[in-house]
């Protein structure tokens, strides 16, 4: 299978199954002499464990972290580092009906479309349980913005039709309830909504919201590597992502230019932008101000409400998905945006090195 390695410098492979015996993450590039433990990834790890309330799968894993290459006395060797998280919560007979009928809202179809053969249990790879690698590898990427300053925050900002308010954005709520909202009457609305979708035996989706301050100017390159274009196709990687948005997003197609445009003012380091439509990136270069990324996140499509669909041979079925699921999954992607946001930049700040000639010389003058 092609296709589950991300990055050019700082890069990942993830693999595993949901049901099967490990899952995990390789990292390639990270620089030699970074302080890293496991507690380092297990804080990430955490923050997507199933199970931490009513509104998430309860299926009972640790996700407890295993370091098994890379690191040595605390710190990165600049070796590949490997990174495994066991499976321990299995019930694949829960999944047993499903391998002759196609879900409807999942890769059930096209994977048996592209392969002829799928693993029905959970999902297999096309699982949101995959994203356990891509949260590990966040975690290091993390580490290396941290040293640099620039620092990422990412947040819940709808679910269904509760939408945060702007003026009530208080960043001390994003841990303190349930669905990492940082506002609090929103997330008390949201689980009123989620209530009554569960009830029904159906879902619900929502919107994440990231940003980045700190940020360098001249990340990103001017053609196909844009900044923008690769942190899209590393959001829109994530499983149940269908929308992505930068700065003012969709909206900027019903402004004006003198609307739309950013002024630049002078200021003590020397030159800003007065406002931020457009999130920190122009012509895919970031500009030095904030970044702001939004995800649109599909509700999760196994529910218990009833649904039409066809078996492998064609016959038309009405199908109740059973199992442990999400009524759903936003706030669990909340770190998954947050880790591939990390992972894009750090792999942009390491190609950046190379950018100019002046930079070069700088870096070997010291070595000589």
């Amino acid at each position: 299978m092609a296709g589950s390695t991300f990055g050019k410098i700082f890069q990942i492979t993830t693999w595993g199954e949901s049901h099967g015996s490990a899952i995990g993450v390789v990292v390639d590039g990270c620089p030699a002499g970074l302080p890293l433990k496991e507690e380092d990834i297990q804080v990430f790890l955490d923050r997507r464990k199933p199970g931490q309330s009513i509104y998430a799968t309860p299926r009972k894993e640790d996700d407890a972290v295993e370091i098994l290459s890379g690191v040595f006395e605390g710190k990165t060797t600049g070796c590949p580092i490997s990174m495994l998280v066991r499976n321990t919560s299995m019930r694949s007979a829960d999944y047993s009906e499903i391998a002759d009928y196609y879900r409807p809202g999942h890769a059930d179809y096209t994977f048996d479309a592209k392969y002829g053969f799928r693993d029905y249990r959970g999902g297999g790879r096309s699982s949101a349980r995959e994203t356990i690698g891509r949260v590990a590898a966040g975690a290091v990427a993390s580490k290396i913005l941290e040293r640099l300053g620039i620092h990422l925050t990412a947040y819940t900002r709808s679910i269904g039709p509760v939408k945060i308010d702007p003026a009530r954005f208080d960043p001390s709520q994003i841990r303190q309830n349930p669905f990492h909202m940082p506002d609090e009457q929103a997330a008390k609305l949201a689980a009123d909504f989620l209530d009554g979708c569960r009830k029904n035996g159906d879902s619900a989706g929502g919107v994440v919201e990231c940003i980045a301050d700190g940020m360098i100017p001249g990340l990103g390159d001017p053609v196909f590597d844009k900044l923008s274009a690769n942190l899209a196709k590393a959001i829109c990687s994530i499983g149940a992502v269908k929308s992505f948005e930068i700065g003012d997003g969709i909206a900027v197609s019903r402004a004006l230019g003198s609307e739309n445009n950013d002024s630049f003012i002078p200021c003590e380091q020397g030159i800003k932008k007065a406002t931020n439509h457009s999130g920190g990136l122009l012509g895919g270069i970031s500009d030095g101000s904030r970044l702001l990324l939004r995800a649109g996140i599909k509700p999760t499509p196994s529910i218990s409400h009833p649904q039409q669909t066809v078996t492998r041979d064609g016959q038309p079925i009405e199908v109740s998905v059973r199992g442990r699921h999400d009524p759903v999954v936003v706030p669990r992607a909340v770190v998954v945006v947050e880790s591939m946001t990390a992972i894009v930049l750090a792999d942009a700040l390491l190609a950046n090195m190379t950018a100019r000639m002046d930079g070069v010389e700088r870096f070997y003058a010291r070595r000589s």
